[in-house]
């Protein structure tokens, strides 16, 4: 058995995980004849500050996100019915005026207060958050007439319209506040549907996408956890998980940086023109909301004109002092949480967490709660489990590499693989693991060179001895692609790959070169059919379905840094997603190999020897802590993705290996 695999004593002879994943069948039903729109009440309480100070005569409206069509980075924005524009929900019957657009909204006193009480037009399953604009910040103290500031923008989220048949369309939600932390937290949490802050949504009542529902769901929920509702302060943990760390510091400066604009006479202030310059992506944004969602979406770039606008007097302290980038991560530590190693996301935003050395599998819902327990799921054969995968039913399919064995657990953490889990096949020291669009588990063999393929009732599909040849030498990570094709990271520098048959399809020695050079670790297939494949030299390969290196002589380098690649993910935009477990941070290529990063990553969430990566349909990032005994989520820093991984696979595999692997869901 490769012992020496798993060990601290040299970082780049750590594997890395498998991530290929499967459906999960949990997903909501969008858009159906029950969900239609009808009129309720509502009745909220608020206030809209900048920094401490209100904003009086601000206007505060209430949008429901579109469930037609994606907003998001790179996305126009569109109006009308099949468009991604915010839906506006107050109307006359509260007693509002209306602006030049027709759109009602109530005014803030001098106070900041305002008091939304009416019925309104409410859609199940839609999710709603409060924009205010302008106001005067009252820079002479409260009562004092001064500047109105149409830059002044800010948001907060009030969560799923869950019952138009409710006396009350929110009834747990009472006083919502809105300032600086509230816009910087939704812009984040909403960062991967947000285009600006009136175009943000998803295709939730499209017909196939309920999976975007479900994406747009918990990130509505992400939101309300960071920060409290009622007061706009930042929880230091979540709600239902006291062992997560919610990094406070990392807010209040994205606070501040806002602050320095929203309490200044406007867009000719030095802080609004600091802020709006440095976060021009394309077309200079005029508002503050419209920044924090660009900050959200390139959380590296300008860090330090940025920061110059956070001072020793700004509103909301403490605050970073000298920050890499302004990526916002929550590090979870507990629950069995024992060098954590592999990582997949479930159909319902759930995250299954291999612990190499605690023998357990862990759960965290997309909130971030511990779902397996103290310790984890155990027994059913878990020995250093390594691999996790997700089938189409929602069971995680886990290697255990001290065992020679695979356990089958269902999507509630029963074992369903008996005693000792599925073993034969060749299945020696097993370690990487991917499903197929049947259902079927592709499993690496290091030990014997071999790649045992199973059943999803766990017979042993490949034989004896394996699926051998194609250049297989000391397997590691596997992936499936839309023909059923399966491709092998090698690490006697190589990649592999075999027919859904078995057959050798990378003639005698695999594939080589382009990067190929010390150790090919993780490895994940987009949706041409190319694989990434993450090499320990500080590089990234990528192949074409026809195995031509796409990724030059040394392939991607530009954003590794003497830093051990290790896993790949890709997201909803097809960029790739690597952990570099030398230098703790995470690394961003897009789907052309160009770094959009920077050369030192991301490195919210304390993250610490990460190995395991994975992406979300929030658009969150996921990643396991080996050294850190944690996990961090990184804060919709990605583009929503179709979870899990095989449920982008065709049902019916096509010929040249697309699918909608690295989609949005």
């Amino acid at each position: 058995m490769r012992d020496h695999r798993l060990s601290f004593s040299s970082v780049a002879s750590v594997l890395s995980v498998a991530f290929a994943l499967g459906l999960s069948g949990c997903s909501a039903n969008f858009g159906d004849a029950t969900n239609s729109s009808t009129q309720t009440a509502v009745h909220i309480k608020g206030a809209v500050h900048g920094g401490q100070q209100p904003l009086n005569g601000a206007h505060v409206y209430m949008y429901a996100a579109s469930t037609a069509a994606y907003g998001g980075q790179g996305i126009a924005p569109t109006s009308g019915a099949t468009g991604n524009a915010a839906t506006s929900l107050l109307t006359s019957a509260t007693g509002n005026p209306a602006d030049g657009n027709g759109n009602f909204y109530v005014t803030t006193d001098t106070g900041g207060n305002f008091d939304i009480n009416g019925a309104f037009s409410c859609t199940p399953n839609t999710q709603v958050y409060l924009y205010s604009t302008g106001g005067d910040p009252q820079l002479g103290g409260v009562g004092v007439a001064g500047t109105p500031n149409l830059a002044a923008t800010l948001l907060a989220v009030v969560g799923d319209c869950a019952s138009a048949t409710a006396s009350s369309a929110f009834p747990g939600v009472t006083f919502v506040a809105m300032n600086e932390v509230s816009t910087a937290v939704t812009a984040y949490a909403l960062a991967g549907f947000a285009t600006d802050p009136l175009h943000i949504g998803a295709p939730s009542a499209v017909t196939g996408h309920a999976l975007s529902g479900t994406g747009i769901a918990n990130a509505f929920n992400t939101a309300l956890n960071i920060v409290n509702q009622a007061s706009g302060a930042p929880n230091a943990t979540l709600p239902l998980n006291s062992n997560a760390v919610v990094p406070v510091t990392t807010i209040n400066t994205m606070a501040d940086i806002l602050a320095a604009c929203v309490n200044s006479t406007g867009v000719g202030s030095s802080g609004c023109g600091t802020l709006f310059t440095n976060t021009t992506y394309g077309t200079a944004p005029t508002d503050t909301a419209t920044a924090a969602i660009n900050i959200a979406q390139h959380p590296g770039a300008n860090v330090s004109a940025l920061l110059g606008l956070v001072t020793t007097t700004s509103p909301f302290q403490g605050t970073l002092s000298s920050p890499n980038d302004l990526s916002l991560g929550i590090n979870y530590t507990g629950g069995g949480l024992t060098e954590p190693f592999g990582i997949a996301v479930d159909g319902a935003g759930n995250v299954w967490v291999t612990t190499n050395f605690g023998n357990s599998v862990i759960k965290l819902s997309s909130a971030g709660t511990i779902l397996s327990g103290t310790n984890g799921y155990t027994g059913g054969g878990l020995n250093r489990p390594v691999g996790v995968a997700i089938d189409a039913s929602g069971n995680a399919w886990v290697t255990n590499h001290g065992a020679n064995s695979v356990t089958e657990l269902s999507s509630a953490g029963a074992i369903l693989s008996g005693t000792n889990g599925y073993t034969g096949g060749g299945m020696v020291s097993p370690f990487g693991i991917a499903i197929d669009g049947s259902g079927n588990a592709w499993v690496t063999i290091g030990d014997e060179n071999s790649v045992t393929e199973l059943s999803s009732t766990g017979a042993i599909l490949s034989g004896a001895n394996g699926y051998t040849g194609g250049g297989l030498n000391d397997p590691e990570e596997i992936a499936i692609d839309g023909a059923g094709n399966a491709w092998v990271s090698n690490s006697t520098n190589s990649v592999s790959k075999l027919s859904s048959s078995g057959t050798a399809l990378s003639g005698t020695n695999g594939y080589t070169g382009g990067g190929l050079n010390n150790g090919p670790q993780g490895i994940a297939v987009d949706s041409s059919g190319n694989a990434w494949v993450a090499d320990n030299l500080n590089s990234v390969a990528e192949l074409s379905s026809a195995g031509v290196l796409l990724s030059g002589t040394n392939g991607y380098t530009g954003c590794l840094n003497e830093a051990f690649a290790f896993s790949t993910a890709i997201d909803g935009s097809g960029n790739a997603w690597v952990s570099n477990y030398g230098g703790s941070f995470v690394t961003e290529l897009s789907s052309t190999g160009a770094c959009l990063s920077g050369s030192n990553g991301y490195t919210g969430g304390n993250l610490n020897f990460p190995i395991g990566i994975a992406v979300d349909s929030s658009g969150n990032v996921w990643v396991a802590n080996q050294s850190g005994n944690s996990v961090t989520e990184m804060i919709g820093i990605a583009t929503p993705v179709i979870t899990p991984i095989a449920a982008g696979l065709p049902v019916i595999p096509t010929t040249d290996g697309t699918s909608n692997l690295g989609t949005r869901p």
